[in-house]
């Protein structure tokens, strides 16, 4: 399955049905008089937040979305049929927008949270609306309001309790296999990860969180360098971020820095948010390479470092450990 984050629709809910003239004409009775029934109400555009959808493909085939017309009125007073309303499923995590992209109309953030976006138009009135004492016989019956319309942005932000970033080839996504079920794509050249991967990582039958890794920023993200930053939307709703750094690479401070200085020029609050800091590929590091790399983050940072391997799973269960905690302390608050 493709992933696919944003996807701009044409939405227009159904127009209210027609009202119309029409008079009681029965054999022996003697007044007849107006019945006209009125029209049945358009239906509505509603948004529901399902668990079994991760990406928005399915809106890049199908973009206009109608709901149908209210029924028409008839005869011996009768109402129209009330349309359908048209639900439209996305998944857990999606926004809305206006056509701007920067008004927000709703944000389906849990299961089974709903939003009625549109409304459908009011059926017309019949004849029957119009009698008066003094207008025995209205010829009068309106049409049905129209339906309202607009096109909307939807963009996904991924549910997840845990974000990786890094630069490219930081060991990311041989983290995310390491640590949970996921099988992203891993290879010795950069951006092997093109879009977000979900893993859920489970240390005890109590314990359980859902980390994300997305693709690796490089400086200059924030004005579109490499593949951007707009990936950092889906680590937003994080409780707590994890800064993996390749140490076999060298330059650690100056690695730390850039993704630091990303996340500030992204916004959204991602710097602010809590940070675990990880040298990761102690593997193919000497112990005094460890020391001295591990004292400059710690230095520069003001924050402990963690050492890790995604390669032999080294400090791996430490790093968890630490995510769980702080996850937990989130969830409590």
């Amino acid at each position: 399955m493709k992933f696919l984050d944003q996807a701009k629709i044409y939405l227009k809910s159904g127009d209210g049905g027609d009202g119309v003239t029409a008079f009681r004409r029965e054999k022996f009775v003697a007044f007849g008089g107006p019945d006209g029934g009125d029209g049945g109400r358009g239906g509505d555009i509603v948004f529901e937040a399902v668990q079994n959808l991760n990406t928005l493909i399915d809106f890049r085939y199908s973009q206009h979305f109608r709901a149908k017309k209210g029924g028409n009125g008839s005869g011996a007073d009768r109402t129209g049929a009330a349309a359908a309303t048209l639900h439209i499923k996305v998944p857990i995590g999606t926004q809305i927008f206006d056509d701007d992209r920067e008004t927000l109309l709703a944000d389906l953030d849990a299961p089974g949270k709903t939003i009625t976006l549109l409304r459908g138009g009011d059926g017309g009135f019949g004849n029957a609306k119009y009698k008066t004492s003094t207008n025995r016989a209205p010829r009068r019956a309106d049409k049905g309001w129209p339906g309202e319309e607009r096109w909307v942005w939807l963009r996904l932000k991924l549910i997840a309790d845990v974000g990786l970033v890094g630069m490219p080839n930081a060991g990311k996504s041989t983290f995310l296999s390491v640590v949970s079920g996921a099988h992203p794509k891993i290879a010795d050249y950069p951006f092997t990860t093109l879009h977000p991967q979900l893993g859920v990582v489970r240390l005890s039958m109590s314990e359980e969180f859902v980390i994300a890794d997305i693709p690796g920023l490089i400086e200059g993200a924030h004005e579109g360098t490499g593949l951007g930053d707009r990936f950092l939307g889906h680590v937003e709703r994080c409780a707590v971020l994890v800064h993996l750094i390749d140490g076999a690479a060298g330059a650690c401070v100056d690695a730390w820095r850039t993704v630091r200085h990303e996340l500030g020029a992204y916004g959204g609050g991602l710097d602010e948010k809590p940070e675990v800091i990880v040298l990761n590929k102690s593997d193919a590091m000497s112990p005094r390479e460890i020391a001295l790399r591990r004292a400059a983050l710690a230095k520069a940072s003001g924050v402990p470092v963690l050492i890790a391997s995604g390669v032999s799973g080294q400090g791996v269960p430490e790093v968890l450990r630490t995510l769980q905690n702080i996850i937990t302390q989130a969830r409590q608050t």
